[in-house]
């Protein structure tokens, strides 16, 4: 049930109810970088260059910094592998890729954002 098909007349207790987590969503996904890094494992496993190379302007201090905080939240796993050289590829678990339908709702109200306010704009 979205919020808006909730009954009106709600307490502060169940306003807050739905603020905690949505604010907790929020805590974790917040930033410039953390989305991109999702969308571009949710195209498949990568190596550390890889995604340097497909999200312009991070840094690699930054993408390494954002990759930890996805990995400790259980977003994103790290596997090492034992070659020669050493090879690393991250890849989305299970419970990142959860994320999938909220980035495609994201997604879908981007484009009529940028059709209903930029597109006035031009």
């Amino acid at each position: 049930m979205t919020l808006a098909q909730q009954k009106p007349g709600k307490t502060h207790a169940e306003c807050t109810k739905a603020i905690l987590p949505v604010r907790d969503a929020l805590d974790i996904l917040s930033g410039k970088w953390k989305l991109p890094i999702i969308i571009s494992l949710s195209f498949g496993n990568k190596r550390f260059s890889q995604m340097a190379k497909e999200i312009p302007g991070i840094t690699d201090k930054m993408l390494s910094k954002e990759l930890r905080d996805l990995e400790i939240n259980q977003l994103v796993k790290r596997t090492v592998y034992d070659a020669v050289p050493v090879v690393v590829e991250y890849s989305m678990t299970p419970y990142g890729k959860s994320l999938e339908r909220v980035i495609d709702e994201l997604r879908d109200w981007g484009v009529l954002h940028r059709k209903k306010v930029m597109g006035k704009m031009k």
